[in-house]
């Protein structure tokens, strides 16, 4: 008797359908494009958790210049606490990579050499900002550890899912963080309230006092 099978040899593994698009969904990146001034600076910030690895492309859009120089921009990558990440001047396109040492805003700010660029007009860069599991070179795992297919697509899942947990770690001090400065402010705020509301007291009672005293000395009552 012949056997009845679900699968043949040419549909896909519903499995691994299901992770790839899992993992694609948990790592997708899109390009940030940004029109910078021909006076002034713009800037793009990320809020990012302490020990993540950012990694990020940059290069000036081209456009139909011909004849012209290329434009080129300078731009500066800072800490949430200030510190210089990465600078560069005079480019077209670069890239930089850290590991975040603090939790915070970290910023990347943009602007054109005025030096290199014709008056009033507009340069457009194109920003590919990557974090954690998405800035992380799956090719080269793949090769050390020698794995492919489905346990490549679990091993991207298994970091994506340890990078959620990470984050929602992260929200979660956050919100207690803010829950206590929260709580503190409306001590504060109670105790100025109470100060406030005795002081007021003391002084209608010192008032009243003067009041009375005054209407005495006028023989008034």
């Amino acid at each position: 008797m012949a056997k009845n099978t679900n699968l043949s040899s040419g549909t896909p593994n519903p499995l691994l359908l299901f992770l790839c698009f899992t993992t694609l969904m948990l790592l997708r990146t899109e390009a940030v494009w940004l029109t910078i001034p021909s006076k002034g600076t713009k800037c793009m910030s990320e809020e990012i958790q302490a020990h993540v690895v950012v990694l990020a492309d940059y290069y000036v859009v081209a456009e139909d210049s011909k004849g012209h120089q290329p434009q080129t921009v300078s731009v500066k990558v800072t800490s949430p606490y200030g510190n210089n990440l990465h600078q560069n001047e005079n480019v077209t396109h670069g890239q930089f990579a850290f590991t975040t040492s603090e939790s915070g805003n970290y910023v990347a700010c943009f602007w054109v050499d005025t030096k290199h660029q014709e008056g009033g007009v507009e340069t457009t860069i194109s920003l590919e900002w990557k974090t954690g599991i998405a800035a992380k070179d799956w090719d080269s795992v793949a090769r050390k550890e020698k794995i492919e297919g489905v346990e490549l697509e679990l091993r991207k899942l298994e970091g994506a899912v340890e990078a959620i947990r990470d984050n929602l770690i992260y929200l979660k001090n956050r919100e207690e963080e803010m829950r206590e400065v929260s709580e503190t402010t409306n001590a504060r705020v109670a105790w100025f309230s109470i100060l406030s509301l005795g002081i007021c007291i003391c002084v209608s009672v010192l008032q009243l006092l003067y009041l009375k005293r005054f209407f005495r000395k006028k023989k008034l009552i």
